[in-house]
């Protein structure tokens, strides 16, 4: 009896967790229907709005239309315009407004490569000003280097010292001082040449002692200068008041040939210039 009891009672059981569950489904799927319907009501309502606004700027519409069509036939009467008339010119308006446009776009755009043109030309020209002011730079202590290398010698005359060229880069550094003149030379064996106001021969070279004679024809004189070496200054007078002239050779080119130059001052006679 006892086990014949206990089987209703768990069916019981099973049956009402069953009954439990629907209910609470049931429940759940009622708030659910209720949310949603909420949703759609509040959309139906926007929607109801939207188109009573659309209705009436559609009215606003059609009542601007007319209110600018009786301006337009208005304006046509006034102006003895037709509205094709009126048409056409609203379109020539348009058109001029747009070409007008296109050129000055076209304008701006001509003018923006003008513009990078020019500082295209200024960058060069800036970039051209430095490079100059480097080869100065450059110059001027190429310059002051060839300046600390000139060699102060005494002249075989005088008792001071006669700053010398030994070679041509030398000499044109001499020549920016400006207080001397300078004329340089290439001498032959055998050769009389002109030489500023004088003339110069060369009587005899010795390639092996760097030594050499030659003779300087100034003031219708003849001055021998034997036995002389490489960068020494040769010195005598020249002119119808006495100036000291300097002859120097820097090179023996070969057994019959010396290149130098000849130094005057400032004050001396200059040779003609040949037409």
């Amino acid at each position: 009896m006892s086990e014949i009891d206990e089987t209703p009672r768990t069916y019981s059981g099973a049956l009402l967790a069953a009954i439990a569950v629907a209910l609470l489904a049931a429940i759940a799927g009622l708030i659910w229907c209720m949310t949603l319907n909420s949703k759609i009501t509040a959309q139906q309502a926007e929607l109801t709005e939207a188109q009573q606004q659309n209705a009436k700027l559609a009215a606003n519409q059609r009542e601007t239309e007319a209110r600018l069509q009786v301006a337009t036939d208005e304006l046509g009467k006034s102006l003895g315009l037709t509205q094709k008339q009126l048409d056409q010119r609203a379109q020539a308006i348009i058109k001029q407004e747009e070409a007008d446009s296109q050129k000055l776009e076209s304008e701006q755009k001509q003018t923006e490569q003008q513009v990078s043109t020019v500082s295209n030309q200024v960058t060069t020209v800036q970039t051209d000003v430095g490079g100059v002011k480097t080869d100065l730079t450059k110059t001027q202590s190429d310059l002051a280097a060839t300046e600390s290398q000139l060699q102060s010698v005494r002249g075989d005359l005088s008792n001071t010292n006669s700053v010398i060229a030994r070679n041509h880069d030398e000499l044109v550094t001499l020549a920016h001082k400006g207080d001397r003149n300078f004329y340089e030379f290439t001498l032959t064996k055998g050769q009389r040449k002109p030489v500023g106001t004088i003339s110069l021969e060369l009587k005899r070279v010795d390639p092996k002692k760097n030594i050499y004679t030659l003779v300087v024809y100034s003031d219708d004189k003849a001055v021998p200068k034997p036995n002389r070496g490489l960068d020494e200054p040769l010195q005598f007078y020249s002119g119808k008041d006495p100036a000291l002239f300097e002859v120097v050779v820097n090179s023996i080119n070969s057994k019959n040939q010396i290149t130098g130059y000849l130094s005057t001052p400032k004050s001396a006679p200059t040779p003609p210039t040949v037409q």
